[in-house]
């Protein structure tokens, strides 16, 4: 008889099932997909950036064993370098906008890490969180992950996230929506899926205030048209993740329509879901709307909801903010 197979942690990232989103298939005559994310070990997409960037690093012999990395982040890619550090034998010190939820604050303290809130600065401050963190990796000769310019990102997307798109829709995906936070998962899912197929239409969802709907749409990124309370996505900069990268539609999405589309899933679905997952789905609504039925489009279910209970999930602040709970799916039905 066989010895059953056991691996660590780091061989159970990726490989998250498709969940059909009924509703909005129903509604639109395509079949809408959401790639479940937040099944990965540390709940989220970016388990998958951090096993890349943690590979990469220890493959050029930059990362040591016993050694400590050091990242900016808005909290998730933070975590996965904490999970995956810890199931590899590394130390993590996270340098985080103070403006993030509370929750992930705690959740990356109770994980083990070093954890430095600092003020939200605008990336061209030396002030902003990705400074903070190279300059503590050159002061203290740790490995400073930097997600957004370190393209072992999206090529651990290339490599996971696009094959396992194509092979659980048997080849059938006409279309990909994602958003950009470092542009990993955009980048690298779009490289593999035009490889196989450039007929694969795939479209940027953008919250406002973001630069990315501009670059995509303008070729600049000189739009400054509002805010989000999205987290974790929302690029101001073309990062090295995203260079040649072309995609084929963008759309800005407001911050109401992904809640709309969060709470549908919630009470009809039982997907728990953060906001940036709501701006995906919405963005996959869009397409399907645009391009019409007959289409399977798969979009990516970033994290569950759990990280934003004391935001999104909490009435109180919702009325303060101006946002509804209570907007049926079929207003977003005649969006331009």
């Amino acid at each position: 008889m066989n010895a059953p197979r056991h691996f660590g942690l780091d061989r159970h990232v990726g490989k998250t099932p498709l969940i059909r989103l009924r509703r909005l298939s129903e509604l639109t005559g395509c079949e809408i997909l959401g790639k479940a994310e937040f099944m990965n070990p540390g709940g989220s997409v970016k388990d998958r950036a951090a096993l890349g960037i943690i590979e990469d690093a220890e493959a050029r012999g930059v990362l040591q064993p016993g050694g400590t990395i050091v990242e900016g982040t808005a909290g998730n890619t933070g975590i996965g370098l904490t999970v995956i550090g810890h199931a590899k034998g590394y130390q993590s010190v996270i340098v985080i906008p103070e403006t993030q939820s509370p929750e992930k604050i705690h959740l990356l303290r109770a994980l083990g890490a070093e954890v430095l809130p600092v003020p939200e600065k605008p990336y061209s401050n030396p002030g902003n969180y990705n400074h903070v963190a190279r300059r503590m990796a050159e002061e203290k000769g740790w490995f400073w992950a930097n997600q957004f310019d370190n393209t072992a990102n999206r090529l651990i997307h290339y490599r996971t996230t696009g094959p396992e798109i194509w092979e659980q829709t048997d080849g059938k995906v006409s279309a990909f929506v994602s958003a950009v936070g470092t542009g990993g998962t955009l980048g690298g899912t779009t490289l593999y899926l035009k490889e196989r197929n450039p007929k694969v239409f795939v479209g940027c969802a953008d919250p406002y205030g973001a630069a990315m709907w501009s670059w995509f749409t303008n070729g600049n990124t000189e739009t400054n048209d509002g805010d989000s309370f999205a987290e974790g996505i929302g690029q101001g900069r073309v990062t090295k993740n995203l260079e040649g990268i072309a995609v084929d539609g963008a759309w800005r999405i407001p911050d109401q329509d992904a809640l709309t589309i969060l709470y549908q899933l919630l009470r009809e679905e039982g997907l728990f879901l953060g906001l940036s997952s709501g701006i995906n789905v919405a963005g996959a609504l869009r397409l399907a709307l645009e391009r019409g039925p007959g289409q399977t489009i798969v979009t990516i279910l970033c994290d569950s909801g759990a990280k934003y209970q004391s935001r999104i999930f909490n009435p109180e602040w919702l009325t303060a903010n101006g946002l509804k709970t209570d907007m049926p799916l079929e207003t977003l039905l005649s969006k331009p």
